[in-house]
């Protein structure tokens, strides 16, 4: 395949990035990316910076025979989290773990390992990671979003997941065929978050 001048590569990939936008996991359809598509858009993640090529982070994901157990860790974690919560609230978060088609645990190393390369640097490069994910799938046509929450940092889900203790729960990705978009939202400005060091 030909490559693309500097400056036709260039504004692909400016097309890509201003046009992505996240699409909620109930927007999200089938069909999920197939198996080649998904080694694609896994593989993105491997571009990520990485100081000291300690590759802080991974990603689980859960097939649709373990969704069952995923929306049992999150009752539970909600269960952990207020004893009194109703049966309608449980159901509600037990159908968090089966709206996307597509969807994976985003899982950080924050410790261990070369004692240099501190959390914030880990932390960084697994949001690339993430980044370099939620781009590859918007370049494919597919949609995606991430969601968190206090159930990430559950013994329950902890416990599903088999973290270690030096990893973290940092969020889902949730990946799918977009159902419905909202219009795209107004990008800030470069001049709000850019600045001049020792400009007035």
């Amino acid at each position: 395949m030909a490559r693309a001048a500097p400056g036709e590569a260039a504004d692909l990939l400016a097309a890509v990035i201003h046009s992505r936008q996240t699409v909620l996991p109930r927007r999200l359809g089938d069909p999920a990316p197939d198996a080649e598509q998904l080694a694609v858009i896994l593989g993105s993640a491997a571009a990520a910076p990485d100081h000291g090529q300690l590759t802080p982070w991974r990603f689980v994901i859960v097939p649709e025979s373990e969704r069952g157990r995923l929306a049992d860790a999150f009752a539970a974690a909600l269960m952990e989290r207020d004893a009194q919560a109703t049966p309608e609230q449980t159901d509600q978060a037990r159908e968090k773990a089966h709206r996307a088609p597509l969807l994976m645990l985003a899982v950080g190393q924050l410790e261990g390992g070369d004692a240099d390369v501190d959390a914030s640097e880990r932390l960084i490069s697994a949001g690339c990671a993430i980044q370099n994910i939620l781009l590859t799938a918007h370049a494919m046509g597919f949609g995606a979003a991430l969601t968190s929450g206090k159930a990430l940092k559950s013994p329950a889900l902890r416990r599903l997941f088999e973290l270690a203790p030096s990893e973290q729960a940092l969020c889902f990705i949730n990946i799918g065929t977009p159902h419905k978009r909202k219009p795209p939202r107004v990008r800030p400005g470069v001049d709000s978050y850019v600045s001049l060091l020792g400009g007035a």
